[in-house]
Parts: structure tokens; sequence; C-alpha cells
């Protein structure tokens, strides 16, 4: 059984924090908890809401449907259309200077109670946290914790005042009560997409981020800015996105593993530079979070229109890896794939997530273990001393296991680490060779291309693995195509794309081939209006899907406005 409560107000009145408390709350009581923002672009004003889904049921993706509204604004009145039969609407009629006869809206006067106990109206969405946590039966204590570990750099004043607030939250007396199902789970941690990226990178071993701030990308940029002390990381904020991504191929080229963050305007800057790690062999990890676009587009709303982008980005031809990872786990997990094949094959790679994935939270089992990957593939110091006749771009001798010449690090040997823009012989030098250039592509791309292919994952699948329809999708979506898979009402396969390029062998990917190629119904899903995942499956596969459900509207999909696009192509 899940409950699904959406918290709606203005920027600057505490939703987000309250969002926030109501997730750690119900995560640390056991439950599966799923939550997502929408906000808009202003620091004041307009209208933004915070939405939990939680429950003793799994929970991955936003729901259509709610339990509870808790409004600080007008605008939370008008989803009374979505309620489930039974939910209410807790508001303030005073406040909002509008009043409800529907008997699902229940008036709680939040400003004069703070105001009869000498509060300030700040304190509102404490006291709401508290009455809706009283409406669901929770232990007062619990709500306690809860907002002592938020406020937990406060003054103890401020503290005592938010203890007080709780009190009279939980002392109002309202008649709706919902006892919640025993969870039958210990206490669970959250993670979002910001941390899953950020816990990949540092665990992979990132000692440079150089990034210059670009919703949604900034997330990660702090948190790895936040943990740069303990883990001995250099973080820069460079000028522009042009500095960011070549002060992280220097910091690379030197001998570090170097990462740069970015959204989609300033990731058209970086493209010049892309190419440059291309052709120097520099390996570089690209966080591409992706928002709607052209131009600034929605700068707080999420969409994928940029995933052929980030596969074509760059001239000329040279390899690159581009990961779309689903989830905060799969962030923490390709962020490290990321690194390491981008080190192994010295190439760029590029993490490609979204609005929606870097802030929504999802809970996980407190023990959660993430095993990442930390191998040094560089040439240094008494390996590199030893090192007979170097040269950075050597031709491919396929005698050895590993043919590419290493990557060493300047200083830390005698010999000459040497690159170059343009095209170059082994050395590094300049060159307009006709066969020299060959060969270098020879080494430079196609025999990367063909090992990096093989190192790609198959996609998951999802669901009763017999039937014949099938829904596929990529990235942000893996949760809605979990709990469509996990409908019971409908029999359905789904298959998630996660290591979009290169797309896997065919020979890898048998499985999830046959069953699209088998269905009677094939149904491409994905944020952006002109199908671009689906034109990639279909140009490399060669096969055709049936039918496709897209969104572009800034927002993410919802698992009941998909479930009823599937029934109506059925």
């Amino acid at each position: 059984m899940n409950y699904t409560i959406r918290i709606c107000g203005e920027a600057g009145q505490g939703i987000q924090t309250t969002g926030e408390g109501f997730s750690r709350l119900f995560s640390s009581l056991g439950y599966n908890v799923f939550s997502f923002q929408d906000y808009e672009s202003r620091i004041r004003g307009g209208h933004n809401f915070y939405q939990i889904t939680f429950g003793t049921d799994e929970a991955y993706a936003p729901k259509k449907f709610l339990d509870l509204i808790l409004t600080f604004d007008k605008r939370g009145l008008e989803y009374k259309d979505v309620l489930h039969r039974g939910g209410v609407v807790i508001y303030d009629a005073d406040s909002l200077r509008q009043s409800e006869s529907d008997e699902r809206f229940i008036n709680c006067p939040f400003r004069n109670m703070l105001k009869d106990a000498g509060l300030k109206n700040i304190f509102e969405n404490v006291l709401s946290f508290a009455l809706v946590s009283n409406i669901f039966s929770i232990d007062k204590k619990y709500v306690y914790k809860v907002i002592q570990d938020i406020f937990s750099d406060k003054s103890e004043d401020i503290l005592d005042q938010n203890m007080k607030a709780i009190d009279i939250g939980y002392n109002y007396d309202i008649k709706k009560k919902i006892d919640l199902p025993p969870s039958n789970s210990d206490s669970k941690i959250l993670l979002d997409g910001v941390k899953g990226v950020g816990i990949g990178a540092i665990g992979s071993g990132c000692k440079f981020y150089s990034a210059y701030p670009m919703t949604p990308s900034t997330g990660v940029f702090q948190y790895i800015g936040a943990n740069a002390e303990k883990y001995n990381i250099v973080v820069e904020q460079a000028e522009d996105e042009l500095s960011a991504i070549n002060m992280t191929l220097g910091a690379s080229f030197a001998g570090v593993r170097a990462m740069t963050g970015t959204s989609g305007g300033g990731f058209a800057l970086m493209n010049e530079a892309l190419s440059l790690s291309g052709m120097t062999e520099t390996p570089i990890v690209m966080l591409l979070s992706q928002r709607p676009g052209p131009a600034t587009g929605f700068p707080t709303r999420t969409e994928q229109g940029e995933l052929l982008y980030a596969i074509h980005a760059g001239h000329g031809d040279f390899p690159k890896v581009v990961f779309a990872p689903g989830d905060p786990l799969e962030c923490a997990l390709l962020t490290n794939k990321a690194f390491d094949l981008a080190e192994k094959y010295q190439i760029p790679a590029i993490v490609l997530t979204d609005q929606h994935l870097v802030d929504s939270l999802y809970s996980y089992e407190k023990d959660l273990k993430i095993d990442l990957k930390n191998q040094d593939y560089r040439l240094r110091s008494a390996e590199f001393e030893s090192y007979q006749d170097y040269k950075r771009h050597k031709f491919l001798d396929l005698n050895k296991e590993n043919p590419l010449s290493p990557l060493a690090v300047p200083g830390e040997g005698k010999q000459l680490v040497f690159t170059d823009s343009d095209e170059h012989d082994e050395e590094g030098h300049i060159t307009e060779d006709g066969e020299v250039r060959k060969k270098q592509l020879e080494r430079r791309y196609f025999w990367k291309i063909e090992n990096i292919r093989k190192e790609i994952s198959p996609p998951r699948i999802y669901g009763n693995k017999n039937s014949k329809i099938v829904l596929v999708g990529f990235g942000s979506n893996l949760g809605i195509l979990k709990e469509i898979a996990n409908n019971k009402k409908l029999s359905i396969c789904t298959i998630h794309y996660s290591e979009i390029f290169p797309l896997p062998l065919r020979e890898n990917s048998e499985e999830a081939l046959n069953k699209m190629l088998n269905a009677y119904v094939t149904i491409c899903i994905e944020n952006n209006a002109s199908g671009q995942f689906q034109k990639l499956i279909e140009s490399e596969y060669r096969l055709k899907f049936s039918n496709n459900i897209r969104k572009f509207d800034g927002r993410p999909f919802n698992y009941d406005e998909v479930l009823e696009g599937i029934y109506a192509i059925i």
C-alpha cells in the first residue's frame, strides 16, 4: 500500500525543506520512498510543488493521483481533480483568503496558531509538517528527530521554536486520521542523482572537477566541492564552460582523473575541446545534465532532448562513450564505468542525466554497498623510467594484450610526453602524411570503438519476459519501466537501456532484441519531441517500433499517464 503527498506553495515558502523532511521521515521509518520536485526558475513567488510517494510497495516514479495535498498558495487548491477517493486538502483559508465548501478541504489556521503561540509565519511549514505527520499517526519523536537533523546547524533558540511548532501541529484537533501499515523494514537511506554521480566520481579517484554553474548540473559541482577537502580534490569554478573543459583536459594530461559538468548550452561551448580530447587521446568525463532547449529553454524543467547531440558531439571521427543512468545507484555505477573506460581507452566519456533524475530522491536499504573500480592505467614514475623509446601515439602493436601506447604522466620520467591538436605522428608531432593519418585512425578510432563495444552491457529486462507487449526506454524513465512491469493487471515486458553509445553488440543484446522483434506491440517511451532514442535503436538494430509515447512539456512522465497511453495503444 502506497500513499502520495503533494506540498504546494511559492518559491521561498520552504516547500523543498518540507518535502525533504517528509522523505527523510518516511524512509527513517522503513518505508519505500520516491519524491520529486516541480519548480519555476525564480527565487521568490511563482508556484512550486514537492511530491512524495511512500509505503510498503516499491516506489520509483511520479504518480498522477494524490492522497493528500498540503498547500500554501491558491494554485494548490486546483489539484483537487487528481485526489483519490478519500483524499484531503490541508490549507489555511485566512492566509489564502479563500474558503472551500468541499468536505475534502480541511481548513487549518496555521498562521493564527503560530501567532497565538508567539511564533513567526516562517514556522508555518514545520507546523504543517507535524500536523500531516499526526494525520498519518506517526509518533512525534520521529518528527522531532527529522527537524533536529535538518536544522542541526541552527542556534538552540531556533531549534526550540521549531520544536514548539511541532507541538502545536500535534496538539491541533484534526478529525482525519490514516493508520499506516507497518513497514516491515529497517530505516532506509535516500539518494538522488546528484549524490549518485558525486559518489561515482569520488569513488573513481576523481582529483579535479571544473565547471561553470548551470542548472541542473550545478548540484554535482556543489557536492564534489563540499567533499573536496576530505578527498583531496581540486574544485575550480571557471569563468565559462570553455575554460572549464580546457582546465579539465589540462589536469588529465598532467596525470589525474578529471571531470567537468554542464547542461545543454554549456555543452555546446565545450564541443571544440571535446574534439581536442578525442584527437590528443586525453581522457575526461563529462556530465551533461539535460533540460529542455533550445537556447535557455526551460531552465528548471526536464527533458531527454540531447541524446543524439551527446552521441554526435564534436567534429571529426573519434570514439566516445555515452551513458544514461536511470536512478541514483546507476548514476554512481555508470559514472565509475565512464571513468574506467575513459582512462583505459584514452577517450572522453559522457554521463547523460536530466533535471528529473538529479533532483529526485529514491530510498535504498541502509546497508547498500556500491562496488566501484579504480584501476590506474597511466604510465608512472619507475615504470616510465624503464620504458624504452616512449611514443605517445605509437601505432598499434596487435601482438600485445593492449596495443595502445600507455598514457604517460609528464615529469615522472625523463622521456618527453608530447601531443598536438593537429594530426600527428607516433611521437605526437604535426604531420600531413596520408598514410600516417590512416594508421592513426586505425588505432584512434577503429580499434578503440570495436573494443569499447565489447564492454557495453546489454539492456535490463523487467516484467513478463513472455509478453507480446514490450515497452522500451532509456535513462531516467527506468522508474516508469519498473513500475509498469510490476503492474499485476497488465502483463507486459519492459526493457531499459542505460549504456547508450556505442550500443551493445547485437549478440550481447539478443534476448532484448528477440523480445522486440517477436512482440505484437512495441512501444518506445522517451521525453523528447523527435523520438531520438527510437531513431537510434531502429537505425542500429534495423527494427521498427509499432508505437511510441512521447512527452516534451518539461515534466517527467507519471505512471498513470503512461499506463493510460499503453491501454490506448493496445
